[in-house]
């Protein structure tokens, strides 16, 4: 993680200023910013961007690599349906998951 920088920044035009010791040789450069807050907003959004890339991965490996019995097709694609509809609903950012996925966990 990142250490924070603690600084002062004028409410009217926006400038930021964290003074140091000076050792005699500063120079001032142009650099950019973002605030703490939008920050970690940014990192939560990417874990759980990270998490849904990761559910829908293993979803779509068990879809590319399973092969149902003779005949047992439908029981399969019902099973991976409902598989999709409860990682959906447990990546959703609401807080109940979608109606069709709390009827079909009902049924099954």
């Amino acid at each position: 993680m990142t250490d924070y920088v603690k600084a002062w920044q004028c409410i009217g035009c926006g400038r930021i200023e964290a003074p140091q010791p000076c050792i005699g040789v500063c120079q001032d450069r142009k650099v950019q910013f973002v605030y703490a807050d939008e920050h970690q907003e940014a990192l939560a959004r990417a874990e759980r961007a990270e998490r849904q890339s990761e559910a829908l991965k293993n979803l779509a490996r068990k879809l590319a690599f399973t092969r149902p019995r003779a005949g047992e097709w439908e029981q399969s694609f019902r099973a991976l349906q409902k598989e999709a509809r409860l990682a959906m609903a447990a990546l959703s950012d609401a807080a109940d998951p979608p109606s069709a996925a709390i009827g079909e966990q009902a049924q099954g």
